[in-house]
């Protein structure tokens, strides 16, 4: 025990007779309220430990007199989510989209419920929020392939596109636009027509001679003597200029355009049914894409 203690002159306290390098440490106890409450958190620990699982022990674990467990709890938490859940769930199975989108709470329900399988089925493709990639729709416009009605949302989440499912949207574009080969002039012709409908075009010449390539070759017969397109065989509307394979470019679209006459692409889209997804998961689905665009 230091024996060289002293009254400091500033602060009125006693050093503890410990000094480094000229200075003098001072003899300042900590409060008494903090101690009690130090002793207090001992305490509270202990008693935590005992009625609380705790230390490891020779076959397990100290379970806790209260007999609690946060396992326990979780179970019994999601117990409580998937009963108020299910009242929801019945309703959705026995109603129609229409009368869900009539009743405010179903469908805040539905999507909440469509956004999170949206995310965990459909965004690889089709992007957070629906915004499309390269080759895949975007489901925030109002552009549709197939309808953009609750009902033909339904419809195309349920059987998918060009899949084995028999009853799977189908439709197929012929390469070249049907009948012989065209040659390099025509292909290029026949594209700055298509970038024309979109007011896109570049040469009014070269559009003129494609737009008699585009009603020889049938392309009317699908995309519309306008281009307006045909959602019931999933003919794109080129008027809209909502190119799947869409390039920064005119020049470079347009080689993306004649790409698509020479060997057309043709997407396919899974059957969500086949997958799994049940009824009223789909209406849930159908319902959060029907509201990403604004729908029909």
């Amino acid at each position: 025990m230091a024996t060289n203690t002293e009254k400091d002159t500033v602060s009125g306290q006693y050093t503890t007779g410990h000094e480094w390098d000229g200075i003098k440490e001072l003899n300042t106890p900590l409060p008494r309220w903090w101690v009690w409450v130090f002793y207090i958190t001992i305490v509270w620990a202990v008693g935590y430990w005992v009625v609380y699982p705790s230390w490891p022990t020779m076959n397990g674990y100290w379970a806790g007199t209260f007999g609690w467990h946060s396992r326990t709890q979780v179970v019994q938490d999601l117990e409580q989510a998937q009963a108020a859940k299910g009242v929801y769930l019945s309703k959705l199975k026995d109603a129609s989209l229409e009368d869900i989108i009539k009743d405010k709470d179903l469908l805040n329900f539905a999507l909440a419920g469509g956004r999170s399988v949206f995310n965990e089925n459909c965004a690889a493709c089709h992007g957070v929020g629906g915004v499309g990639a390269y080759g895949f729709p975007n489901l925030a416009d109002d552009q549709w392939l197939w309808g953009g009605t609750l009902d033909d949302i339904k419809t195309t989440i349920t059987y998918g596109i060009r899949n084995t499912n028999p009853n799977s949207r189908q439709s197929e574009m012929p390469a070249f636009g049907g009948g012989d080969k065209l040659n390099d002039a025509q292909l290029n012709d026949l594209a700055e027509y298509v970038l024309s409908l979109s007011k896109n075009g570049t040469d009014p010449a070269a559009a003129e001679r494609g737009r008699a390539i585009f009603s020889s070759n049938g392309c009317d017969g699908c995309h519309g003597e306008t281009g307006e397109g045909n959602q019931a065989v999933g003919a794109p509307a080129l008027a809209a200029g909502m190119w799947l394979y869409k390039a920064k470019e005119v020049k470079a679209q347009k080689a993306q355009i004649i790409s698509q006459i020479q060997n057309p692409k043709g997407g396919v889209m899974p059957s969500w049914a086949d997958r799994g997804l049940d009824d009223a998961t789909i209406k849930e689905l159908a319902v959060y894409v029907h509201s990403l665009g604004g729908g029909k």
